[in-house]
């Protein structure tokens, strides 16, 4: 007799992980032994700053990491990051009440939303925004609002837009500055409009920092907690991936709202035993230690963008210059929409870009690169753009 196993309803209501797609096909032109230039993921191609790397082998040999970590994580890896945020945002955070260590920024968003969702609230959410807010969502019951990001409107959030019927279920919102994937930065009246809506409404706040560090033509990215009143109405995630190339370490962080940390906690109690001590000693060290290394990369990232753009406007591909993050957000010619565009430069010029639609509706039109290739190849992904004729 066969032995069949049933899923239960909540696996089946995930939404389809859109970069499985993307790096599948891409994989299919590598393999036929195509030159594949892949501008569509955004995985940084630098290594982690080797004085980093050099902590954690020397931590690796502590006897006192070889046993469980403290559930909620060692006390001077979340003093480093509350030291890290008084420095760069003049931000004042508890580290016992105020800091959950995470198991990278993602793993926070999807908790999040468990946290604080029942079936049948809803969560409002950018779009186009990143998938992963999606996946929380729906493992919680609830439901989205998504709130549309315009170049009319500088891709920020109106709230004036959100239905009245959606903001009596809302009860926790997502804004991710430096934004992922257009490129955008928000002001701070921005955050302080966050911060009257959310009190109005009883909305929860998070505000997805991932890409705090990465700001361009001398702007420094504003922190939501910055904002008096920040902390009453919700909290902030912070990642180590993209500030210092630590991507696969799976460092990350929520602060903020104490109650909010406190759920957080309470929920990974039940998941996991926090990260391993070597790692987390390593993180302190990135975050106390100089801070040289941020500034290096986000020069490569500004003169890469710098690059790319040169290039676009060469074959007549125009696009406003993202002012942070390591993305750009360029406009679809006539008459592809964004899956189409993206098959064809996969197929015709061997360069992967991620289609708009896979980040929301209103993600078509667009197409994401990333900045995550050195000049001389994304010079050379736009000419091969070029060689196609499409904007002559």
């Amino acid at each position: 007799m066969d032995f069949n196993i049933t899923p239960a309803a909540r696996m089946q209501g995930l939404p389809t992980q859109f970069f499985a797609t993307l790096v599948k096909k891409a994989n299919a032109q590598i393999a036929a032994g195509h030159d594949v230039i892949n501008l569509g993921q955004g995985n940084p191609d630098r290594p982690t700053p080797e004085h980093i790397v050099d902590s954690l082998k020397q931590a690796a040999s502590n006897p006192l990491y070889h046993k469980y970590p403290p559930f909620t994580g060692y006390a001077f890896l979340k003093e480093a990051v509350a030291k890290r945020y008084q420095e760069d945002y003049g931000v004042k955070l508890d580290p016992e009440t105020e800091v959950a260590v995470l198991f990278g920024g993602k793993t926070g968003l999807v908790e999040l939303a468990q946290c604080l969702l029942n079936p049948g609230d809803v969560c409002l959410v950018p779009d186009p925004g990143y998938p992963d807010y999606w996946s929380g969502v729906a493992l919680s019951g609830a439901r989205m609002s998504a709130m549309p990001l315009t170049a009319a409107n500088a891709f920020l959030p109106d709230y004036n837009a959100i239905s009245q019927e959606d903001l009596d279920l809302a009860k926790l919102m997502f804004i991710n500055y430096p934004n992922n994937p257009t490129g955008a930065t928000a002001p701070m009246s921005f955050y302080e409009e966050t911060v009257q809506f959310a009190k109005k409404n009883q909305v929860v706040v998070a505000s997805d920092f991932a890409y705090g560090a990465i700001g361009f033509d001398g702007e420094q990215p504003i922190s939501f907690l910055q904002v008096p009143g920040a902390k009453e109405v919700g909290i902030e995630f912070y990642t180590m991936s993209k500030t210092y190339n630590m991507a696969g370490w799976r460092v990350g962080f929520a602060l903020g709202n104490r109650e909010i940390i406190k759920l957080i906690n309470l929920m990974q109690d039940h998941y996991y035993c926090s990260l391993f001590g070597g790692i987390q000693e390593a993180a302190a060290t990135a975050l106390t230690g100089p801070q040289d290394c941020v500034e290096e990369l986000v020069n490569v990232y500004e003169s890469r963008r710098e690059a790319l753009f040169n290039a676009l406007d060469s074959i007549g591909w125009k696009a406003e210059r993202s002012k942070g993050s390591f993305f750009t957000w360029l406009p679809v010619p006539a008459p592809y929409t964004s899956t189409e565009f993206a098959d064809l430069l996969l197929e015709k010029a061997n360069v992967v870009v991620a289609p708009g639609i896979g980040f929301g509706a209103h993600g078509e039109g667009y197409v994401r690169l990333a900045l995550l290739a050195s000049e001389e190849r994304l010079t050379e992904a736009v000419h091969r753009v070029g060689k196609l004729g499409i904007f002559a």
